[in-house]
C-alpha cells in the first residue's frame, strides 16, 4: 500500500489520534479583521460525504507532492498545521510552515510540536529565509484581498515547484447551499473574498507560472506549477 493511502487511513480513522487530535470549536476566529484557520474543520469532520470528498483532495495533493521529489517543503498559510503534519509523513521530506496569525501558529505548534511553525507575512516573504524546493499554498488565496501580489512573491521563494489549491466556484457555494450552510451568504464560506472557476484560476496562474499538473477533485482546483523563466 502506498504511503499516501496509509496517511489517509490514519487521518480518517477516528480511534487513532496521531493527527488532528485536538478538534477545534468551529466558531469563526479572526485576527486583524481576517478569518483565520478553518471555519468548517474538514480535517476532523464526522460527515461521511465531507470525509470522502476531502480524502480525494488529500490523495491528489499527496500524489502531486511526491511527484516533485522535493525533500524541502514550506507550507504558506498553514492554518492549524494539519496539512503540514500529513506531508511530513511522506518519506524523506522536511516540512516547515508559516501563517500570518499568531493565534493560529500557537495552535499549530501545540498540535504538532515536531514541526517548525513561524509567524510570517505572506505578502513579504523573504527569498532567502522562506525559500524551499516546493512551496505549498492550499486553501489560502481565496482569503486574501490581494492574491495577485502573493502570486508575484511565490516564484521568488520557490526553488522548483509551487502547489496551489482553491475552492472551485460556483460548485463550492452550490454544495454549501445544498447542505443548508451559509444560506444568507448564498453559500459563501465566511472569509472567502475571492472566487475562481477552474478556467479563471488557471488563466490567472498562467501569467506567472508554467502549469505542470491540474487536478479537480470535487469541489477543488489543485495546480502544480513552476515559475516562468524571466
Amino acid at each position: 500500500m502506498n504511503d499516501g493511502l496509509v496517511i489517509l487511513q490514519v487521518i480518517f480513522r477516528p480511534t487513532i489520534p496521531s493527527l488532528c487530535s485536538s478538534k477545534r470549536d468551529t466558531k469563526m476566529i479572526t485576527e486583524n479583521a481576517v478569518v483565520v484557520g478553518n471555519v468548517y474543520d474538514k480535517y476532523t469532520s464526522t460527515n461521511f460525504l465531507a470525509r470522502c470528498l476531502f480524502r480525494k483532495f488529500l490523495k491528489n495533493v499527496i500524489e502531486m507532492v511526491k511527484w516533485t521529489n522535493c525533500s524541502d517543503i514550506h507550507e504558506i498559510g498553514c492554518g492549524e498545521g494539519h496539512l503540514s503534519a500529513i506531508l511530513s509523513q511522506i518519506p524523506n521530506t522536511s516540512v516547515r510552515a508559516s501563517d500570518f496569525s499568531t493565534k493560529i501558529i500557537r495552535e499549530a505548534t501545540k498540535n504538532y510540536p515536531s514541526i517548525i511553525f513561524e509567524v510570517r507575512d505572506i505578502y513579504n516573504l523573504d527569498q532567502i529565509h522562506d525559500s524551499a524546493c516546493l512551496i505549498v499554498c492550499c486553501e489560502v488565496l481565496e482569503h486574501l484581498k490581494d492574491p495577485e501580489k502573493v502570486l508575484n512573491v511565490l516564484p521568488k521563494i520557490s526553488k522548483e515547484y509551487v502547489l496551489l489549491s482553491v475552492p472551485r466556484e460556483p460548485i463550492w457555494r452550490a454544495m454549501n447551499i445544498a447542505r443548508g450552510n451559509y444560506l444568507k451568504q448564498l453559500g459563501n464560506t465566511p472569509g472567502h473574498v475571492q472566487h475562481w472557476s477552474k478556467s479563471a484560476f488557471l488563466k490567472m496562474l498562467s501569467k506567472r507560472f508554467e502549469i505542470i499538473d491540474v487536478r479537480v477533485p470535487l469541489p477543488w482546483t489543485i495546480v502544480l506549477c513552476k515559475a516562468r523563466e524571466l
